[in-house]
């Protein structure tokens, strides 16, 4: 049986930036899976920082360009040496 995939919904009050969720969550993943990040803004931003910080470790496959969400799939590619 199939794993359910797992959401990341940055829109929710939190302390933490949409950056550090996403971090941590590529952390915890295996390789191969993935995850779909909701957000309230436009997260080209964290594309970006991503590609520079860990170029090659996941792949970005927008699913919805808001407004009001956005949904965007993280899919991790590769084991990400310098973590």
């Amino acid at each position: 049986m199939a794993r359910e995939e797992q959401v990341l919904d940055t829109r929710l009050a939190t302390s933490r930036s949409c950056a550090e969720l996403a971090s941590d969550t590529i952390d915890e993943l295996a390789l191969g899976d993935s995850f779909v990040l909701i957000a309230d803004h436009d997260p080209i931003g964290l594309q970006y920082m991503l590609q520079v910080e860990r170029p090659g470790v996941v792949s970005w496959e927008l699913l919805e360009d808001g407004p009001p969400h956005w949904r965007v799939r993280v899919h991790k590619e590769a084991v990400d040496a310098a973590r």
